[in-house]
Protein backbone atom coordinates (compact mmCIF):
# COMPACT_ATOMS: atom_id res chain seq x y z
CA UNK A 1 0.00 0.00 0.00
CA UNK A 2 2.83 2.03 0.62
CA UNK A 3 4.37 1.32 -2.36
CA UNK A 4 1.24 2.48 -3.96
CA UNK A 5 0.90 5.61 -2.33
CA UNK A 6 4.07 6.31 -3.16
CA UNK A 7 3.94 6.20 -7.15
CA UNK A 8 0.87 7.98 -6.92
CA UNK A 9 2.18 10.76 -4.99
CA UNK A 10 5.59 10.98 -7.31
CA UNK A 11 2.51 10.72 -10.64
CA UNK A 12 0.92 13.82 -8.95
CA UNK A 13 3.84 16.06 -8.13
CA UNK A 14 5.43 15.25 -11.80
CA UNK A 15 1.80 16.07 -13.41
CA UNK A 16 1.45 19.22 -11.32
CA UNK A 17 5.64 20.53 -12.57
CA UNK A 18 4.59 19.90 -16.26
CA UNK A 19 1.55 19.94 -18.59
CA UNK A 20 0.84 17.93 -21.40
CA UNK A 21 1.98 18.91 -25.05
CA UNK A 22 0.59 17.82 -28.57
CA UNK A 23 2.90 16.21 -30.74
CA UNK A 24 3.16 18.57 -33.81
CA UNK A 25 2.21 15.76 -36.39
CA UNK A 26 -0.74 15.53 -34.52
CA UNK A 27 -1.83 19.24 -35.36
CA UNK A 28 -0.62 19.66 -39.05
CA UNK A 29 -0.24 17.66 -42.16
CA UNK A 30 3.72 15.78 -43.07
CA UNK A 31 3.64 18.18 -45.85
CA UNK A 32 2.81 21.41 -43.51
CA UNK A 33 5.63 20.54 -41.00
CA UNK A 34 7.64 20.10 -44.16
CA UNK A 35 6.70 23.58 -45.58
CA UNK A 36 7.46 25.27 -41.58
CA UNK A 37 10.99 23.75 -41.38
CA UNK A 38 12.18 24.77 -45.30
CA UNK A 39 10.65 28.32 -44.81
CA UNK A 40 12.53 29.33 -41.58
CA UNK A 41 9.14 28.49 -39.42
CA UNK A 42 6.48 30.13 -41.38
CA UNK A 43 4.14 30.22 -43.95
CA UNK A 44 1.20 32.60 -44.89
CA UNK A 45 -1.92 32.25 -47.35
CA UNK A 46 -4.07 35.08 -48.24
CA UNK A 47 -7.33 34.49 -50.01
CA UNK A 48 -10.64 36.79 -51.18
CA UNK A 49 -14.10 36.57 -52.30
CA UNK A 50 -14.94 32.93 -50.77
CA UNK A 51 -12.44 32.13 -48.38
CA UNK A 52 -11.43 29.37 -46.40
CA UNK A 53 -9.25 28.17 -44.10
CA UNK A 54 -6.22 26.12 -45.75
CA UNK A 55 -3.25 25.67 -42.50
CA UNK A 56 -5.64 25.26 -39.70
CA UNK A 57 -4.16 23.07 -37.38
CA UNK A 58 -5.99 19.91 -36.20
CA UNK A 59 -7.18 21.28 -32.85
CA UNK A 60 -10.63 20.78 -31.89
CA UNK A 61 -11.31 24.47 -29.90
CA UNK A 62 -9.56 25.99 -32.06
CA UNK A 63 -12.01 24.97 -34.71
CA UNK A 64 -14.37 25.58 -32.93
CA UNK A 65 -13.54 29.10 -32.13
CA UNK A 66 -12.98 30.29 -35.89
CA UNK A 67 -15.85 27.69 -37.44
CA UNK A 68 -18.49 30.12 -34.85
CA UNK A 69 -17.00 33.50 -36.47
CA UNK A 70 -16.44 32.16 -40.08
CA UNK A 71 -20.18 31.19 -40.00
CA UNK A 72 -20.90 34.52 -38.33
CA UNK A 73 -19.04 36.84 -40.44
CA UNK A 74 -18.95 35.75 -43.44
CA UNK A 75 -15.33 37.22 -44.39
CA UNK A 76 -14.35 38.34 -48.07
CA UNK A 77 -10.55 38.43 -46.65
CA UNK A 78 -9.03 36.00 -45.00
CA UNK A 79 -5.25 35.44 -43.99
CA UNK A 80 -3.26 33.23 -42.24
CA UNK A 81 -0.41 32.74 -40.88
CA UNK A 82 1.91 29.36 -39.20
CA UNK A 83 4.34 29.78 -37.03
CA UNK A 84 6.89 27.17 -35.33
CA UNK A 85 8.95 28.64 -32.56
CA UNK A 86 11.64 26.44 -31.62
CA UNK A 87 12.44 26.20 -27.81
CA UNK A 88 16.02 26.63 -26.44
CA UNK A 89 18.10 23.64 -26.00
CA UNK A 90 17.86 24.21 -22.31
CA UNK A 91 14.22 23.53 -22.15
CA UNK A 92 13.15 21.83 -25.68
CA UNK A 93 14.18 18.28 -24.25
CA UNK A 94 10.79 18.14 -21.90
CA UNK A 95 8.76 16.43 -24.66
CA UNK A 96 5.79 16.48 -22.18
CA UNK A 97 5.14 20.27 -23.07
CA UNK A 98 5.53 23.17 -20.48
CA UNK A 99 5.50 23.73 -16.72
CA UNK A 100 2.50 25.47 -15.46
CA UNK A 101 4.76 28.53 -15.14
CA UNK A 102 6.11 28.68 -18.51
CA UNK A 103 2.26 28.71 -19.53
CA UNK A 104 1.74 31.59 -17.03
CA UNK A 105 4.80 33.52 -18.53
CA UNK A 106 3.45 32.81 -22.22
CA UNK A 107 -0.19 33.54 -21.00
CA UNK A 108 1.34 37.23 -19.72
CA UNK A 109 3.86 38.15 -22.79
CA UNK A 110 0.46 37.67 -24.86
CA UNK A 111 -1.30 40.16 -22.24
CA UNK A 112 2.03 43.01 -23.02
CA UNK A 113 0.23 45.13 -25.27
CA UNK A 114 1.88 48.04 -24.94
CA UNK A 115 5.09 46.54 -25.47
CA UNK A 116 3.66 46.75 -28.97
CA UNK A 117 3.90 50.37 -29.19
CA UNK A 118 6.12 51.58 -31.65
CA UNK A 119 6.13 47.96 -33.87
CA UNK A 120 7.61 47.67 -37.16
CA UNK A 121 6.33 46.22 -40.39
CA UNK A 122 6.82 46.37 -44.04
CA UNK A 123 4.63 48.53 -45.82
CA UNK A 124 4.52 46.84 -49.52
CA UNK A 125 3.10 49.72 -50.93
CA UNK A 126 5.68 52.13 -49.51
CA UNK A 127 8.65 49.53 -50.32
CA UNK A 128 9.93 50.38 -46.57
CA UNK A 129 9.08 49.69 -43.16
CA UNK A 130 6.88 51.84 -41.31
CA UNK A 131 5.24 52.27 -37.73
CA UNK A 132 3.16 49.17 -37.48
CA UNK A 133 1.09 50.57 -33.95
CA UNK A 134 1.92 54.59 -32.66
CA UNK A 135 0.57 53.40 -29.16
CA UNK A 136 -0.61 50.50 -28.11
CA UNK A 137 -2.54 50.30 -24.34
CA UNK A 138 -5.53 48.38 -22.51
CA UNK A 139 -8.15 50.48 -21.42
CA UNK A 140 -10.93 49.98 -19.05
CA UNK A 141 -13.78 49.69 -21.44
CA UNK A 142 -14.98 49.49 -24.75
CA UNK A 143 -16.03 53.09 -24.44
CA UNK A 144 -13.37 54.72 -22.42
CA UNK A 145 -9.63 55.84 -23.31
CA UNK A 146 -8.75 55.48 -19.49
CA UNK A 147 -5.29 53.71 -19.89
CA UNK A 148 -4.77 50.76 -17.85
CA UNK A 149 -1.40 48.74 -17.04
CA UNK A 150 -1.11 45.45 -18.80
CA UNK A 151 -1.73 42.48 -16.27
CA UNK A 152 0.42 40.30 -15.05
CA UNK A 153 -1.04 37.23 -13.50
CA UNK A 154 0.42 34.32 -11.48
CA UNK A 155 -1.87 31.62 -13.09
CA UNK A 156 -3.43 31.33 -15.94
CA UNK A 157 -7.29 32.45 -16.08
CA UNK A 158 -9.61 30.34 -17.87
CA UNK A 159 -11.36 32.88 -19.61
CA UNK A 160 -10.70 36.92 -19.94
CA UNK A 161 -11.57 40.00 -21.38
CA UNK A 162 -9.83 43.22 -22.25
CA UNK A 163 -10.04 45.91 -24.31
CA UNK A 164 -7.29 48.13 -25.81
CA UNK A 165 -6.36 51.40 -28.03
CA UNK A 166 -4.28 51.17 -30.61
CA UNK A 167 -3.33 53.39 -33.18
CA UNK A 168 -2.52 52.34 -36.68
CA UNK A 169 -1.15 54.42 -39.65
CA UNK A 170 -3.25 52.66 -42.13
CA UNK A 171 -6.41 52.21 -39.86
CA UNK A 172 -6.35 55.01 -37.71
CA UNK A 173 -7.34 55.68 -33.40
CA UNK A 174 -9.37 52.36 -32.71
CA UNK A 175 -10.55 50.53 -29.56
CA UNK A 176 -10.55 46.38 -29.84
CA UNK A 177 -11.64 43.75 -28.17
CA UNK A 178 -9.57 40.44 -26.91
CA UNK A 179 -11.09 37.42 -25.49
CA UNK A 180 -8.90 34.82 -24.30
CA UNK A 181 -9.67 30.99 -23.58
CA UNK A 182 -7.06 28.96 -21.87
CA UNK A 183 -6.22 25.11 -21.84
CA UNK A 184 -3.29 22.75 -20.02
CA UNK A 185 -1.77 22.81 -23.52
CA UNK A 186 -2.85 26.42 -25.44
CA UNK A 187 -3.86 29.47 -25.13
CA UNK A 188 -6.33 31.04 -27.68
CA UNK A 189 -7.16 35.07 -28.21
CA UNK A 190 -9.85 36.36 -30.42
CA UNK A 191 -9.35 40.14 -31.67
CA UNK A 192 -12.65 42.35 -33.15
CA UNK A 193 -12.64 46.19 -33.94
CA UNK A 194 -15.31 47.94 -31.50
CA UNK A 195 -14.85 51.05 -33.81
CA UNK A 196 -15.07 51.25 -37.59
CA UNK A 197 -12.10 50.97 -39.72
CA UNK A 198 -11.34 53.41 -41.64
CA UNK A 199 -8.49 54.64 -44.79
CA UNK A 200 -8.62 57.81 -45.99
CA UNK A 201 -11.64 58.94 -44.09
CA UNK A 202 -13.31 55.93 -45.63
CA UNK A 203 -14.95 53.53 -43.43
CA UNK A 204 -13.52 50.35 -45.05
CA UNK A 205 -14.86 47.61 -41.87
CA UNK A 206 -17.56 48.52 -40.11
CA UNK A 207 -17.37 48.02 -36.00
CA UNK A 208 -17.03 43.75 -35.87
CA UNK A 209 -16.31 43.11 -38.54
CA UNK A 210 -12.43 42.63 -38.16
CA UNK A 211 -11.88 39.35 -36.54
CA UNK A 212 -8.43 37.47 -35.58
CA UNK A 213 -7.91 34.31 -33.86
CA UNK A 214 -4.66 33.58 -32.88
CA UNK A 215 -3.10 30.00 -31.20
CA UNK A 216 -0.34 29.04 -29.33
CA UNK A 217 -0.44 25.72 -28.67
CA UNK A 218 2.43 23.50 -26.56
CA UNK A 219 4.33 21.00 -28.96
CA UNK A 220 6.91 19.81 -26.53
CA UNK A 221 10.33 20.94 -28.03
CA UNK A 222 8.19 24.24 -30.13
CA UNK A 223 5.51 25.95 -29.90
CA UNK A 224 3.02 25.86 -32.98
CA UNK A 225 1.47 29.80 -33.74
CA UNK A 226 -1.52 30.18 -35.91
CA UNK A 227 -2.86 33.29 -36.86
CA UNK A 228 -5.84 34.11 -38.65
CA UNK A 229 -6.94 37.24 -40.49
CA UNK A 230 -10.57 37.78 -41.43
CA UNK A 231 -12.53 40.93 -42.35
CA UNK A 232 -15.66 41.78 -44.25
CA UNK A 233 -14.87 44.62 -46.16
CA UNK A 234 -16.22 47.54 -48.11
CA UNK A 235 -16.56 46.06 -51.26
CA UNK A 236 -13.97 49.00 -53.76
CA UNK A 237 -11.84 47.76 -56.23
CA UNK A 238 -8.38 47.38 -54.96
CA UNK A 239 -9.54 47.60 -50.86
CA UNK A 240 -9.33 43.94 -50.61
CA UNK A 241 -5.62 43.60 -52.17
CA UNK A 242 -4.62 46.53 -50.00
CA UNK A 243 -6.33 44.86 -47.01
CA UNK A 244 -4.86 41.61 -47.26
CA UNK A 245 -1.23 42.71 -48.01
CA UNK A 246 -1.62 44.92 -44.91
CA UNK A 247 -2.60 41.93 -43.09
CA UNK A 248 0.30 39.66 -44.11
CA UNK A 249 2.76 41.98 -43.61
CA UNK A 250 1.32 42.72 -40.11
CA UNK A 251 0.78 39.06 -38.98
CA UNK A 252 4.66 38.70 -39.91
CA UNK A 253 5.44 41.83 -37.57
CA UNK A 254 3.13 40.50 -34.83
CA UNK A 255 4.64 37.15 -34.68
CA UNK A 256 8.26 38.57 -35.01
CA UNK A 257 7.20 40.91 -31.66
CA UNK A 258 6.27 37.74 -29.89
CA UNK A 259 9.14 35.21 -31.19
CA UNK A 260 11.58 37.59 -29.58
CA UNK A 261 8.98 37.69 -26.01
CA UNK A 262 9.24 34.00 -25.96
CA UNK A 263 13.25 34.40 -26.74
CA UNK A 264 13.67 37.04 -23.40
CA UNK A 265 11.52 34.43 -21.68
CA UNK A 266 13.27 31.55 -22.01
CA UNK A 267 16.33 33.04 -21.00
CA UNK A 268 18.38 31.43 -18.19
CA UNK A 269 17.14 33.62 -15.02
Amino acid sequence: MRRVFFFILVFSLASAARLFSVPLENLVSSSVVSRLRSSGGAIFETQLRNPAPLLLPRDNELRRITGGIISSLEPNVLVEALYLYTKPASVAGASEGWTAEQRTDVFNQLMAVSSMTGLQYYSASRRAMRTFYEYSYLVDGPDSRNRIPDPVFTSVPTTLTLYARQKDLTFGDNIYRYNYVTTQDAVYFTQDNVTALTIALIPVIGGGNLKTVMAVIDCGDSILIYALSMAKALSVPGIGDRISNSFSNRAQAVLNWFSVRLDNMFQPR
